[in-house]
């Protein structure tokens, strides 16, 4: 007869789980940073973490998830973002006061952070083929899930208008982050890039509400 499996030990479970995920990670962004992305091979980054192909392949599916498990929290975010912003805030309201948030906060998917392991991970990112195809696939699920938020919140603007304005609106965020990326990676300053980011992000949700007023 099996033993049960007592309720304590699925939590310790899955918190061994999630430290092999964080782990497996880090292992591999350090010798990608240090080498990279291509000259790396998963046997090597499952020899670096101590542990076997197998069970890498059983965290991460691709070699490009080793990566972009660092933005995987914010997959959605613009959706959440519309879903949950309350009825006296507008789509894009909600949306420009969330991305002003974050680069005030220097958050680094906004491109706004000049920390080195970060600036060195956007290049890796940003340089790598793979990876930008990986993240092109992320981006249209973003897309597709803010399109559904969108509709939910103004179902009168129609199916067509939600999804040609999730495009817009995440490839806004795409181009924003990179130019912060560019300026930061040339040796600006947070602190001196940080007006001209918000002044670049006001001036692209302007463009948005012009474009889609549906949602303005």
């Amino acid at each position: 007869m099996t033993s049960a499996v007592s309720s304590s030990e699925v939590p310790g479970r899955a918190q061994r789980w999630r430290r092999t995920h964080d782990a497996l990670s880090a292992a591999a962004i350090s010798l990608f940073l240090e080498r990279g992305f291509d000259q790396v091979s998963v046997a090597e980054v499952a020899a670096a973490a101590r542990v076997t192909k197998p069970t890498l392949f059983a965290h991460f599916p691709a070699k490009e998830d080793l990566v972009l498990h660092r933005i995987v929290d914010h997959r959605g975010e613009a959706a959440r973002v519309v879903a949950h912003r309350g009825d006296a805030r507008t789509p894009l309201d909600a949306l420009e006061a969330h991305l002003r948030a974050g680069l005030d906060r220097h958050e680094p998917v906004t491109g706004l952070n000049d920390i080195p392991e970060v600036l060195a991970f956007h290049g890796m990112v940003f340089g790598t083929p793979s990876l930008l195809g990986r993240v092109a696939r992320y981006a249209d699920a973003d897309e597709r899930a803010l399109a559904a938020a969108l509709v939910e919140a103004c179902p009168d603007a129609g199916e067509l208008t939600a999804r040609l304005a999730a495009a817009q609106i995440v490839v806004v965020h795409r181009v924003l982050a990179r130019e912060n990326w560019t300026y930061l990676s040339t040796g600006t300053s947070v602190t001196a890039r940080h007006p001209a980011a918000v002044t670049a992000a006001v001036s692209a949700f302007a463009g948005l509400r012009r474009a889609f007023p549906d949602y303005a």
